[in-house]
């Protein structure tokens, strides 16, 4: 007798191990991927032309993303576009417009879809709104990084104890002490916290620029399916033209040297297009529908897409139409919303393909 419950209690052990393993193998087999996504997206696929279609991309994207942001830094020798001119206030707006557009419409997407793909498990990404939660907080840490660094700066170069004179920035830079716009009393304090001013917001601005054309990059690299690459390619072209417009503007008014030009122009310029070589050669082994790429592809995509929005409206749009310039001015203020509205609405129509 003493064996037969003996006995029962083993069987009854068994029987609690066996259900909680099936219970747990179920949960593991609902939460796995779908076959699907061990498999490229669409059905288009070819891969030596769309290898073709992605070398014409690179010097493509090469080309435009370089015309783009030299246009703004070239225009210092054509009169009518200098700083202080109306026309050159309208297409910075036009710009700013489009990296705002490029945020919201863009990137933000992007890492919606990523991060809610069927191909992530149902916890903790489907029930958590991941993107706006790194949106958020990379927005507050760009403007950490903007608060610190002009801090910084302004106590760097503050006044030497004793002396009536700044510290001198740089010795070409008296004609954009007026056109760099600072918040609150930072454009006030003098020509150097103003010029510092544009340097961090050029900086800051780039980086995460480039964060995204990595991914983007990355993306057309590692694809095989040339009904998909055909459209992006003319998108991003527009794309990268007319965000290296906004970029080049701040990098005008920065007033680097032309080394630090050069530097900046050719970091923005060949960020998309290597982003392409290295998803050729990660090809074989990197699939865009993978976990653990949406997860990567999906932060990275939230947190750029917070600071580009955050850059676009309190570093480019909102001191300019709360500066001087155009709060005397009602028409050029008017036609700036309208540039504005112009370039925000032209990257919005784009989305539809990229």
């Amino acid at each position: 007798m003493a064996l037969s419950i003996k006995n029962h209690k083993y069987f009854l052990i068994f029987l609690i191990i066996l259900s909680s393993v099936s219970r747990i193998s179920g949960e593991w087999n609902a939460t796995e991927p779908p076959p699907e996504c061990t498999r490229p997206i669409g059905g288009c696929h070819d891969r030596a032309y769309a290898l073709k279609l992605k070398i014409i991309a690179i010097f493509a994207i090469l080309i435009t993303s370089m015309i783009g942001i030299c246009l703004p830094i070239i225009t210092r020798a054509v009169p009518a576009l200098s700083p202080d001119r109306k026309l050159f206030v309208v297409v910075k707006a036009f710009a700013s417009g489009v990296i705002l557009a490029t945020g919201y419409m863009h990137v933000l997407p992007d890492s919606f879809d990523a991060l809610k793909s069927e191909c992530l498990p149902h916890k903790p990404w489907h029930k958590y709104p991941f993107t706006t939660l790194v949106a958020m907080f990379s927005a507050v840490l760009t403007l950490m990084v903007d608060s610190f660094a002009m801090s910084f700066f302004k106590k760097h170069y503050a006044k030497e104890p004793g002396t009536d004179q700044q510290k001198v920035v740089t010795n070409d830079s008296v004609e954009l002490q007026n056109h760099c716009h600072g918040h609150g009393g930072v454009a006030a304090e003098g020509f150097d916290s103003t010029l510092l001013r544009c340097r961090v917001v050029a900086q800051v601005l780039e980086l995460g620029i480039i964060v995204h054309s990595v991914i983007i990059g990355l993306s057309l690299g590692a694809s095989d399916n040339p009904c998909t690459i055909r459209p992006l390619v003319a998108a991003l072209c527009f794309h990268q033209m007319f965000e290296g417009m906004g970029l080049g503007g701040c990098i005008l008014q920065a007033n680097y040297r032309m080394k630090t030009n050069a530097i900046m122009v050719f970091f923005f310029s060949a960020t998309t297009p290597f982003g392409i070589i290295l998803g050729i050669g990660l090809s074989n082994v990197y699939t865009d529908n993978s976990p653990a790429a949406l997860i990567v592809v999906g932060l990275l995509d939230a947190a750029s897409a917070g600071l580009l929005n955050y850059m676009a409206l309190v570093d480019l749009l909102a001191p300019d139409f709360m500066g001087a310039k155009l709060q005397g001015d009602l028409k050029l203020q008017s036609l700036c919303y309208v540039a504005v509205v112009l370039g925000a609405g032209g990257m919005s129509v784009m989305a539809i393909w990229a």
